[in-house]
């Protein structure tokens, strides 16, 4: 679950800069004669995008310019605006990461990461697969964030006890790749659930407010389609950063024990840590299962449909209900449950107030038609094939997001993609779906996601480390997002890449002015 590290300061000069950008589209631009709002909605997301991508004022401040901005240039009114920030979706995100904030309180989540390294042993290869499967399993369900900054400490203690044996010319190069396939392998693993990801959340709400009677994407139809996607990523970057970047000499092997011990020295599994797992697994469990999931061959029937009202069910509802819990199962302290209020301090409202913005904005666009007059001037792409299509649009997510970050380029991207679909008559969920996973695979800057940051800035590898290496991952990912999508996501998601779903028609006809 990617999050933003929230920025304190501001910076006057990009907050005027974004200011003279907006008032110059507001007065200097008309780009629907006698319909201003498209303007108007055009001029406050590039705003929002200035200070979102320079971060001129903290972007959880900035996301709120559209309940101020939207009401005061008439393009909706506050009450209509206002109820975009909250949804089912924000619920999911909470509920979820009080969640990782329960593994983290009760240190499951090192439990975890070790018991894994303590199994897979300590050969060179084994040592990645084992810091790379430990951090995509954990970064499927918790902070990319709070995954990095944990899995590092395991991997300096493990540097240090090879540097001892072999010493640190032997390994130095090892220790590069080490830090890359921990970064890399959390943006992996974040992509295969819903909440695993900023950008996967932001997509289910933008499409249901940009297409009301379009299908709903259950968290098992996601991680049916998406986890593929993350095991072929998985293999190719584990081979490819061991055979760049494993040790010039051969080296014997670090012992099991090693881990084993570090695992030992946490002491017996406690209560809680019992407690927080079980309810993790049965919230697993209850997203996966909760609708139908269609595999081509059979059907597997949903939990919801015991009940009078399955439509009425969603993820958020899921994650609510396993959130309440966590609030109300003892812990073995006295009067105090698994998780306590204190605890929500450290939700990360900035990335909650962001998801708003980017409903807010998406809502903007489409009723203002700003969304279907971008889209109509990239009408020549529907000249493309379908695959050839879907490969377009997810490689130029993958530069964006390399430069920005990548929830708040998904909100601005997302509603401009609904928009060439309505043009084009191309499934929306064609290319929104790929376009969306593609914000996630960001590998060749520091900048690009927080992993990266975190292990740029421990001083042990280059930006040239980054990017040599980053290059190859982004374009296999183009690769693999663009042929899963064309192969399966079109019989798990019932896409047929020549059809315009009536869902959409009838979505375009009420968005359009």
């Amino acid at each position: 679950m990617a999050t933003l590290k929230q920025k304190e300061t501001v910076n006057f000069k990009l907050i005027i800069i974004g200011l003279i950008i907006f008032f110059g589209i507001i007065f200097f631009v008309d780009l629907q004669p006698g319909k201003p709002e498209v303007t108007y909605t055009a001029a406050i997301a590039f705003l929002m995008a200035f200070w979102w991508i320079s971060e001129a004022l903290p972007i959880g401040i900035t996301s709120f310019l559209p309940v101020i901005l939207f009401p005061l240039l008439g393009i909706l009114n506050g009450k209509a605006i206002s109820n975009a920030y909250i949804n089912y979706v924000i619920f999911l995100f909470i509920g979820g990461f009080l969640m990782a904030l329960a593994m983290e309180k009760w240190n499951l989540h090192k439990r975890i990461a070790l018991k894994v390294l303590s199994i897979v042993g300590g050969s060179p290869f084994m040592i990645l697969f084992g810091f790379m499967f430990s951090a995509a399993f954990l970064s499927m369900w918790m902070s990319n964030t709070a995954t990095t900054m944990m899995m590092l400490p395991i991997a300096f203690s493990v540097s240090t006890a090879l540097e001892e044996v072999h010493g640190k010319a032997k390994i130095k190069t090892f220790v590069v790749g080490l830090l890359l396939a921990i970064a890399h392998a959390c943006s992996i693993g974040g992509i295969a659930t819903l909440v695993g990801t900023p950008p996967n959340l932001s997509f289910m709400r933008i499409f249901e407010i940009m297409y009301p009677g379009g299908p709903s994407i259950s968290f098992g139809q996601w991680i049916t389609f998406a986890l593929p996607i993350t095991i072929i990523m998985f293999i190719f970057t584990l081979f490819f950063l061991y055979f760049v970047y494993k040790p010039k000499e051969k080296i014997e092997k670090l012992d099991k024990s090693f881990f084993r011990d570090k695992y030992i020295a946490l002491g017996k599994v406690t209560a809680e840590q019992k407690r927080v797992f079980v309810l993790f697994i049965i919230l697993a469990l209850l997203w996966v299962f909760r609708t139908d999931i269609n595999l081509g061959i059979f059907n597997i029937t949903g939990w919801s449909t015991i009940f009078k009202h399955p439509e009425f069910l969603n993820d958020g509802t899921v994650a609510m209900l396993i959130a309440v819990i966590l609030f109300i199962v003892p812990s073995t302290k006295k009067n105090e449950a698994l998780l306590t209020w204190q605890i929500t301090k450290k939700l990360p409202w900035h990335i909650v107030f962001l998801f708003g913005g980017g409903f807010a904005l998406a809502k903007g666009f489409i009723d203002s038609g700003l969304s279907t007059y971008i889209g109509g001037l990239l009408t020549n792409a529907g000249s493309l094939s379908p695959t050839a299509l879907v490969a377009s649009l997810t490689a130029v997510m993958s530069l964006l997001t390399e430069f920005t970050s990548n929830t708040a380029t998904t909100e601005m991207i997302l509603p401009i993609i609904g928009g060439l679909a309505n043009e084009i008559h191309v499934n929306p969920l064609l290319i929104m779906i790929p376009v969306t996973l593609a914000a996630s695979m960001a590998f060749m800057l520091p900048i690009a996601t927080p992993p990266n940051v975190i292990v740029f800035g421990t001083g042990k590898l280059t930006m040239l480390h980054m990017m040599r290496t980053g290059f190859f991952i982004n374009l296999m990912a183009i690769i693999v997002i663009t042929v899963l999508t064309m192969i399966w996501g079109t019989i798990i998601f019932d896409i047929d890449p020549n059809v315009f779903p009536d869902w959409a028609t009838q979505t375009v006809n009420i968005a359009k002015p």
